[in-house]
């Protein structure tokens, strides 16, 4: 790979962090993953550790991958992420993961006594619907224990939010971290759970629009940092927390509970902050040059993550089209910085490790074009 192509593509970006981020501001990632997934993807502690550091988190939530070895009850990944958080000090709070299949009562309530601090269900992974009263037993200890519940409700899920909704209002003192930003069903999940004075929203989303949207729908007190590692990365994930807060005006106290804030007053039994109206309308206001960019550049990564190299190199020369404006009109800097990202993106896909930071360049790339908010708005 050539390193120095992409830091110098990187640079731009990295300096917009620096100015974005409020100084000594703690940022926590509420949605980490250590051990191996069935998929393949796998991440060490070591790893985590240095991918925390280069976005400078200071802490972060972690459970188990859809582990091979998850049979009984996730037991033996849960024992590992546990032990893997007490050797990495106060860094990683762990969370185990229940299967409702598998005695989820028994297995939460052994590895809460053993140091868990949240518990993690994954409803795609373990093929279930809230409707169960396992389900409910284990929401009903989350409120005994004062611990989250961490929900995947990403890509990939029927619609379940009727039954999700239905059992977190019979739980109104359970916090609820729904993860992915809730896009599996953003707009039920956000209209239903209004009132629940205890759902949370993680940002660990591809692309930035659906957090963009997130903004408008709920109070921003109630939005947490997340990167989802392995399949996401904390620094870059940061860019595009800041860029979206910046984008939707929050103020420095705000900006503060989204990195890390809200998370820490959880997480050290401080409660919740108190909530203000979403920041943002229900319209999003984009550049129509970037757009077109962004239109382009979003189907890039995708196609990576699925292998298909010649179909994200076609979207990639279509985007890098887009950035060549002869006619820049107010996104010049923008079109600029951007178009350099993804030509130096294109040529590390020729390497055999270029594969990842290629994606990392082309995603901060989108979320530049999506935030960039147009002269007059």
């Amino acid at each position: 790979m050539n390193e120095t192509r992409y830091a110098s593509a990187l640079a731009p970006f990295v300096d917009e962090v620096r100015r974005l981020r409020p100084a000594n501001a703690e940022v926590i990632d509420a949605h980490t993953h250590l051990g191996l997934d069935e998929d393949g993807r796998s991440l060490t502690l070591a790893q985590l550790l240095a991918q925390l550091d280069a976005a400078s988190a200071r802490r972060a939530c972690v459970f188990a991958l859809h582990d091979p070895d998850r049979h009984p009850a996730y037991s033996t990944p849960n024992d590992r992420v546990i032990s893997w958080a007490a050797e990495a000090g106060e860094r990683l709070v762990p969370f185990c993961r229940l299967d409702p299949a598998e005695d989820p009562l028994g297995e939460a309530e052994r590895c809460l006594s053993a140091g868990a601090r949240g518990i993690k269900l994954h409803p795609r992974a373990q093929d279930f619907m809230f409707d169960s009263e396992e389900l409910n037993g284990v929401f009903s200890i989350a409120e005994s224990a004062r611990v989250p519940i961490l929900i995947h409700a990403g890509r990939g899920l029927p619609p379940l939010a009727e039954g999700l909704v239905d059992l977190a209002l019979r739980h109104p003192q359970a916090v609820l971290i729904l993860a992915h930003g809730a896009i599996c069903d953003q707009g039920i999940l956000t209209s239903r759970l209004a009132d629940h004075p205890g759902v949370l929203y993680d940002i660990s989303c591809f692309f930035p629009l659906d957090v963009i949207e997130l903004f408008a729908r709920v109070p921003a007190e109630r939005i947490v940092f997340a990167s989802d590692p392995p399949y996401g990365m904390p620094a870059t994930s940061l860019y595009m927390a800041l860029r979206v807060a910046s984008q939707a005006r929050l103020d420095e106290p705000t900006t503060r509970g989204l990195l890390g804030g809200t998370m820490a007053a959880l997480l050290d039994g401080d409660g919740l902050p108190p909530t203000s109206p979403p920041r943002r309308g229900g319209s999003i206001e984009l550049s129509g040059r970037l757009a077109r960019v962004y239109g382009y550049a979003s189907l890039v990564g995708p196609a990576l993550f699925a292998g298909i190299v010649e179909q994200a190199r076609a979207m990639l020369d279509m985007a890098m089209a887009a950035c060549r404006d002869p006619e820049p009109d107010s996104v010049g800097e923008a079109l600029e910085t951007i178009g350099a990202a993804l030509s130096a993106a294109n040529a590390l896909l020729d390497s055999e490790d270029g594969v990842r930071p290629a994606i990392d360049l082309v995603y901060r790339s989108i979320v530049r074009a999506a935030t960039e908010v147009p002269d007059g708005a």
